[in-house]
């Protein structure tokens, strides 16, 4: 009865929308997706259309995480104690958060997993749960862009904090250099977008995923995709590795 009050209050756009969008996912087949890649690399730009294209749900643990925190399920209540200690979460629980997720109606046709795993214990314990679901990752979709390239892309970005509007001092330059296209105001460049925060955080990247990429190659489900090309051809590999 609740979950019909609920219903009730939902406007009719919203349900016509939604019975439009099952019926069309209805035929799609399942597919269970992991992306990798290091920061700027582009996954932030197809994750929607992959997630439109295929049906599938947008699993981000960071977010689930603090979503399972604020809703105070018992794995999250579990995680908001490890963190209060100042501990990690343990995969186990990160895990468990991802299995709950996958009972959601939207995610009825598969998924995309983002951040995560990022090692290969982290890998282990996902294909175990999966199995246990009589399922499997079908691809790991491996974003490959050079270091160099990535330097250029995330050291020229420019933000304007107001709106979240960004820039790029050569891809997208803003018509008045270092102002804002709309409301003239300054743009600024986030603390993280530089070249030493960047070297950082691929030096990190390179060390904790070769091993997971590794592991996924041995199960011929790894796709390397050409991700320094535009996005449009990005988007049409993902298409043909999906298809």
């Amino acid at each position: 009865m609740a979950a019909a009050a609920q219903l009730e209050d939902v406007p009719n756009e919203s349900l016509f929308s939604e019975l439009l969008r099952r019926m069309k996912c209805a035929p799609k087949p399942e597919k269970r997706i992991i992306l990798v890649g290091p920061p700027g690399c582009g996954k932030g730009t197809q994750s929607p259309i992959i997630k439109e294209d295929f049906c599938l749900c947008h699993l981000a643990t960071g977010d689930m995480l603090r979503a399972a925190v604020a809703k105070q399920t018992p794995l999250g209540l579990q995680a908001k104690a490890a963190m209060d200690k100042g501990e990690l979460v343990t995969d186990d629980l990160v895990v468990g958060i991802i299995d709950e997720a996958l009972k959601r109606p939207s995610c009825s046709k598969g998924f995309i997993l983002d951040g995560f795993p990022r090692t290969v214990v982290q890998a282990e314990k996902l294909d175990a749960m999966l199995e246990t679901q009589g399922h499997k990752v079908d691809k790991v979709l491996n974003f490959n862009v050079e270091d160099s390239v990535l330097e250029e892309r995330i050291t020229g970005r420019w933000i304007h904090p107001g709106s979240g509007r960004s820039y790029h001092s050569k891809f997208a330059p803003p018509k008045v250099p270092g102002i804002d296209d709309i409301s003239g105001e300054p743009l600024i460049q986030r603390k993280d977008d530089t070249a030493e925060v960047l070297k950082s955080r691929l030096d990190a990247f390179h060390k904790q995923t070769t091993p997971v990429i590794a592991y996924y190659s041995q199960k011929g489900i790894v796709v390397d995709l050409q991700a320094e090309k535009p996005a449009k051809d990005v988007t049409s590999q993902i298409e043909k590795a999906l298809s």
